[in-house]
């Protein structure tokens, strides 16, 4: 199916939802919207696919429900700004710019329509991916991203007609894209032999400098964090089309293992999404308990485990895609260490420690957590 076609498609979705709440109204019925439910206890991990999957549990949204009647008016918003802005072959949005076409005072009331982008107007986006089967990309909605990349990828964007070479992007990288959908960049040539995600700027802008990618004929990538879904995808895409292996690098602490797995296996929030955007094949690179021993890492770098990170410890021990031996012994070593440990620490051996040491002898001795 090509854009247009999809266009035209997800409009007819579009049209037939406000139907049916239409056609509600005029019987004197409840207007209401019926959605899979978007949790913890509506996602299950597929182990034939290694991927976190989205159940059937659904839930409905009222009009006349007094805890439901605003979201189910930012439902309705939301679904039919989309729908006109499809209808009028308008550029691409930013769901910070849908936000604030939306967000205004409910007249005769003291009342927004929203009041925030992230707990408001970003999940009823989502909400409405999932109704409709469609992608927020061909919504016509982007996300910021903030992720950058480096290596010998070159790729043609589609949109501004320009081809980017990763290579050649001095020491700030290439951004990566809102939309790495294949409808928006094409894919010219990856001369790399695996791809390599940080989760911290700071060490990749460290690696970078390093030209640890020419070095070692990588991709290198970070997503700052938790990664943005077109940092995902963008990532997926890269492993499934050139065949390459990922590794993830991030700091020895349950939230940097939990942002590797949302790159192997998807995320509880965006299970739909895990079979575009997840790796299941992705490795674990480090930091790993071992690691802290094996390479001498000082003390003064360690910080004490407090209870939210033990609270974190206990759930992702009991996530099903966590549950492997290697992932139960390692996530028990950290409580039992009781100290976590950032990437960022690694310079405190040398500046090239990480670069010239630590990352290439993991590799070639495929020291890696599953």
């Amino acid at each position: 199916m090509n854009k247009e076609e999809t266009r035209k498609l997800i409009i007819s979705k579009l049209k037939k939802l406000g139907e049916e709440l239409n056609r509600k109204i005029e019987a004197e019925q409840s207007p209401s919207i019926t959605m899979p439910t978007r949790t913890l206890s509506n996602a299950y991990f597929d182990p034939k696919d290694r991927l976190i999957k989205l159940g059937d549990k659904t839930q409905t949204r009222n009009f006349f429900n007094v805890g439901q009647s605003k979201k189910f008016m930012q439902t309705s918003l939301v679904a039919a700004e989309i729908k006109k802005l499809l209808e009028q072959k308008q550029p691409s949005l930013s769901t910070r710019q849908l936000y604030y076409i939306l967000k205004h005072s409910i007249e005769g009331t003291k009342e927004n329509t929203f009041d925030d982008q992230a707990t408001e107007s970003d999940p009823v986006i989502e909400d409405i991916e999932v109704t409709i089967d469609a992608l927020r990309e061909n919504l016509g909605l982007e996300a910021t991203p903030s992720g950058v990349i480096s290596g010998e990828l070159i790729y043609d964007d589609l949109k501004t007609g320009d081809t980017i070479n990763c290579s050649k992007m001095g020491s700030a990288g290439a951004a990566i894209p809102p939309n790495t959908e294949p409808s928006s960049i094409k894919f010219k040539t990856c001369k790399a032999k695996y791809i390599l995600v940080v989760e911290k700027f700071a060490v990749w802008n460290l690696l970078n400098q390093s030209k640890f990618w020419k070095k070692n004929n990588c991709i290198l990538m970070t997503g700052k964090g938790q990664a943005s879904r077109s940092d995902r995808r963008l990532v997926a895409r890269l492993n499934k089309e050139f065949k390459i292996p990922v590794y993830v690098f991030a700091d020895m602490d349950p939230y940097g293992y939990y942002i590797y797995s949302v790159y192997k296996q998807g995320s509880i929030n965006l299970a739909f999404f895990s079979e575009k955007a997840g790796c299941p094949d992705a490795k674990y690179i480090g930091l790993k308990v071992d690691d802290i021993k094996k390479f001498g890492i000082k003390k003064s770098n360690f910080i004490k485990l407090n209870d939210l990170d033990l609270k974190r410890i206990k759930e992702i021990r009991n996530y099903d895609w966590f549950k492997g031996k290697e992932w139960q012994k390692e996530l028990k070593a950290l409580k039992d260490f009781g100290y976590k440990v950032e990437s960022d620490a690694l310079v405190s051996k040398s500046i090239q420690f990480t670069a010239e040491e630590y990352l290439p002898k993991l590799i070639k001795a495929k020291d890696f957590l599953p």
